[in-house]
Order: C-alpha cells, then structure tokens, then sequence
C-alpha cells in the first residue's frame, strides 16, 4: 500500500489568517500523515488471531487508523476549501442551500451557530439519500460522520486553526472563515454528487 505523502497548500496566507497560522495548522496535518503511515506499516504485523472487541492490537491499530486517517481527509478538505475573496455560492450550491434552508442568510446563520457549537468540526455536506444539503456537526475526526454523505464544506474549529491569530475569539475567526470559502471548489464537490448514481 503506498504511503500518504502531504498536499501542499495553495496559498501561504489569506486575509486574516497568517503565515505562521497557517504552518502551525499545517504541521498537525502532516503530524496525521505520518501518524497514518506508521498505523498502516504496523497493520499487517499485527496479530488477527487475538483481535477482540476488548483490546487487542489489531484492534487499536485499526481504531487509530479511522481517527488519524480522518485526520488527514478533514484537514485537505478543510484546507482546499478556503482560498478565495469571500463572495457569494455560485448558483447550483446556492440552489440546494435555499432548498434545504429557505435561504443564503438561514444557512449561513445554521453554519455560523454550528462553528460556535461544535468542538471539531462543521460540515456542510449532501446527503445521497435525501439529495439535500445538511449541515453536520463533527466533535472528533471519527464522531459525528454520517454515512452516505459527501462533504462539501468543511469548517475546523479546533483551538489550533485560529489560536495564533484570534486566541479565543472564535467568531472572530468564522466572520474570516467565510470571507476565505473558495466556493469554486464547494460547486465543484456538489457537481461530483450530482453525478453520482441515486444523486
């Protein structure tokens, strides 16, 4: 199995959010990278025929490997969906987001108050079963995850993606959240769901 390698991210800094703000966010990222790796060339080492849901090292092995493996995907998501100027949702999220909350403001408000609320993450995500956009609240890497769903924007609001430049103000950092959403890159991940069979 090849090994994760770090994405590069595709900005050094964005408005309201600096340079060392961002490496110190990205170091944790390439922390679950390596983190992952290691799990993965512990993995076929590990004795199955002692696997039990008690403990075993199988068993840890494979439990760590969702919460860092996670760790990795939450972080590219989160990271190449931020990037641009702000704006407005190009018109298909945009479609789906007044579907689902009546409105651009009632949907920014559910996002804005689930930041405040969650101690991980926020994800706006498109439910394949309903074919509607919801947005989910995700404490850890591993708790929250709603199946048969594709993340479409993912927020972090972890202490360590704002620390540096805001200390606690966390809604500091969600009004520079959403002024940094690439919502290129949102439509294009709602333009894969569509595709998708049953979507």
């Amino acid at each position: 199995m090849p090994a994760f390698e770090p994405k590069p991210l595709k900005y050094r800094s964005l408005p309201g959010l600096s340079e060392t703000q961002l490496a110190e966010h990205y170091k944790l990222y390439v922390g679950y990278v390596n983190k992952t790796n290691e799990i993965r060339e512990k993995l076929p080492r590990a004795d199955r025929r002692q696997a039990n849901a008690t403990y075993s090292d199988y068993r840890e092995l494979k439990l760590e490997e969702t919460f860092s493996l996670n760790g990795i995907k939450l972080h590219e998501l989160y990271f190449d969906n931020l990037g641009m100027a702000g704006g407005r949702p190009g018109e298909e999220i945009a479609y789906h987001l007044r579907r689902s909350f009546g409105s651009l403001e009632n949907w920014m408000q559910d996002f804005y108050a689930l930041g405040l609320a969650a101690r991980g993450w926020g994800i706006l995500a498109f439910d394949l079963d309903e074919r509607e956009v919801r947005n989910f609240l995700q404490d850890a890497h591993k708790a929250g995850v709603i199946t048969h769903t594709v993340p479409l924007l993912v927020l972090d609001v972890y202490e360590h993606a704002y620390f540096i430049d805001y200390m606690t103000d966390r809604k500091a950092y969600l009004n520079t959240f959403f002024r940094n959403i690439d919502w290129d890159v949102v439509n294009n991940r709602l333009r894969r769901c569509l595709q998708k069979p049953g979507a």
